[in-house]
């Protein structure tokens, strides 16, 4: 991000292309659970991509990097993939995919509510408040909403998964901006994915009794390609260049391409609960992560002074015209000056 708060140019980039790639993803799952059971999807994609990175990581020596701090690359992969993984997988066997991208949206929600447990006071801000609570109501009107989908038990159940996976999802980029900083991005995704596949193949193997289609095998390897392996890429890329609460933001466009492919290629209805919960969850989202404001207030220089005295680090970009301000959600020593939250409003 610039000195003002804007993202820059790069981080707009990585922006659309994490808003476009994990947009798809719940078309993939969708088609891929036809024929594949969910651990045969989880082991799927993260072998496959793992596999797609593996000789760069050697290459690179990013694996032996990744190696030394093994216990935080699988509390990473348990959390990033193996979680929501298999959770998005089995609730996509009860639940539209539009549905699903639209519930995932929620991300930003709980980061926020992260940040406040890490002492993040700004999340107290009337606007950050009332964004927060907002985004609740937005998911009470999609899941109770009218003509959203028969309210059975395994609906509701598959809409719990969804929301742990939105927590799941919130938590991830913080142990990368705090724990995996200096450990090489393609190193780190090869051995979490590897470390997840691995682990749940038995259970693919175990489960998997019907012969896939080629449509969901089809389904299955731009998953594990498109999905996994470009996708972590780009979203480590993400997180060290806009800090792991703005990162999440990409969930606000997740839905929109969740809802139109869905309803597009697998004829799923786009019902009122849907068309009135979406913008409220979106808006609820926005005011909570960045208080209503595109651009965060410059502080004066004194402030920089001041941050840098007391040690704190954090990933910027070179100052424009006006100082950047500190920003304790986000950390990368290899950057020289901090950057500021999303103002309170």
């Amino acid at each position: 991000m610039n000195a003002n708060g804007g993202f820059t140019r790069r981080g707009w980039i990585l922006f659309a292309v994490m808003a476009f790639v994990w947009g798809i993803t719940y078309l993939f799952i969708k088609e891929a659970v036809h024929s594949f059971t969910p651990p045969a999807v989880v082991a799927g994609r993260t072998l496959l991509g793992g596999l797609l990175l593996l000789p760069f990581a050697i290459r690179s020596g990013a694996l032996k990097a990744a190696w030394r701090h093994w216990p935080w690359v699988l509390a990473f992969g348990l959390v990033e993939m193996a979680g929501p993984f298999l959770l998005l997988s089995h609730a996509e066997t009860q639940l539209p995919s539009g549905l699903t991208g639209l519930l995932v949206a929620t991300v930003p929600l709980f980061a926020v509510m992260i940040a406040l447990l890490r002492g993040d006071r700004t999340v107290l801000a009337p606007v950050r408040l009332g964004g927060l609570l907002l985004g609740f109501v937005g998911v009470g009107i999609v899941v109770a909403g009218p003509g959203l989908f028969p309210h059975s038990e395994a609906s509701v159940f598959a809409i719990g998964e969804i929301l742990l996976t939105a927590l799941l999802y919130a938590i991830a980029p913080f142990i990368i901006a705090h724990k995996l900083v200096d450990v090489p991005s393609i190193g780190t995704i090869t051995l979490a994915l590897f470390a997840i596949g691995l682990g749940y193949l038995p259970a693919a193997l175990l489960t998997q009794h019907e012969v896939p289609t080629i449509r969901s095998t089809v389904s299955l390897v731009l998953l594990g390609v498109i999905c996994t392996a470009v996708a972590f890429i780009a979203f480590f890329a993400l997180i060290r260049e806009v800090g792991p609460v703005r990162a999440p933001l990409f969930t606000y466009i997740n839905p929109v391409v969740a809802i139109v492919l869905g309803a597009i290629v697998l004829a799923e209805p786009v019902t009122p609960g849907l068309l009135i919960g979406f913008p409220v969850i979106l808006a609820g989202c926005w005011f909570a992560a960045t208080g209503g404001r595109l651009r965060t207030r410059p502080t004066i220089a004194a402030a920089v002074s001041a941050a840098s005295a007391t040690g704190l680090s954090a990933v910027t970009d070179p100052p424009v015209t006006s100082p950047p301000v500190t920003d304790p959600d986000r950390q990368a020593p290899k950057r020289s000056a901090p950057d500021g939250p999303p103002s309170a409003g």
